[in-house]
């Protein structure tokens, strides 16, 4: 659910996602889309109150968006996705096929996006879902990411079962998983 907050006459609208940490954090997509990650103990009024002491910087980095850079930008970017998303789907259907050897799990469908944020999820029916640009990635990073996702299907969360299910076939997962954090979506072709 999207929220609205009006700073300087305009409205902006931002989506609330819940975190671990404790501390509020906001980011910006290139899209001119903004989220506002808080812990549980936030309410969203401390929520509005921090984006109205961030209401400068919030102005400053919309100055920067302009429009036609985003049209620009996402029509080179589903061109690049349409280029690559059959590439990517029979690369990810293999390597499925070979580390799921370790684990046997049943899928429904793996399904290939464009997304902004993410590398992969799994979803409760069971599907799987990986951006596009995991083509891109060296391969140690991509079977990481197949991994984790296929380990979602025993255990729909992070905890220490998880990341155990994950080490049977990535033991060096901690490792890999600091490596993807310096891979750029923008970036990366």
């Amino acid at each position: 659910m999207n929220n609205i907050i009006k700073i300087a006459n305009q409205d902006f609208s931002y989506k609330i996602t819940k975190s671990k940490k404790g501390v509020i954090r906001l980011s910006i997509s290139r899209d001119g889309s903004f989220r506002v990650s808080k812990p549980w103990f936030v309410s969203k009024r401390m929520v509005k109150d921090f984006l109205f002491k961030k209401s400068d910087w919030i102005l400053d980095k919309f100055k920067n968006f302009v429009k036609e850079d985003f049209i620009k930008l996402n029509s080179e970017n589903n061109q690049e996705y349409q280029k690559n998303k059959k590439k990517s789907l029979n690369f990810v259907r293999e390597r499925v096929e070979m580390l799921n050897r370790f684990y046997k799990f049943k899928f429904n469908k793996i399904s290939i996006r464009n997304q902004k944020t993410r590398w992969g999820s799994c979803s409760k029916k069971a599907s799987l879902n990986f951006n596009y640009k995991i083509i891109f990635l060296p391969l140690d990073l991509a079977d990481y990411i197949i991994i984790h996702e296929l380990c979602h299907l025993k255990e729909f969360n992070h905890s220490p079962k998880f990341w155990n299910l994950v080490a049977i076939a990535c033991p060096d997962f901690k490792e890999r998983r600091k490596k993807l954090k310096n891979f750029s979506f923008n970036e990366l072709k």
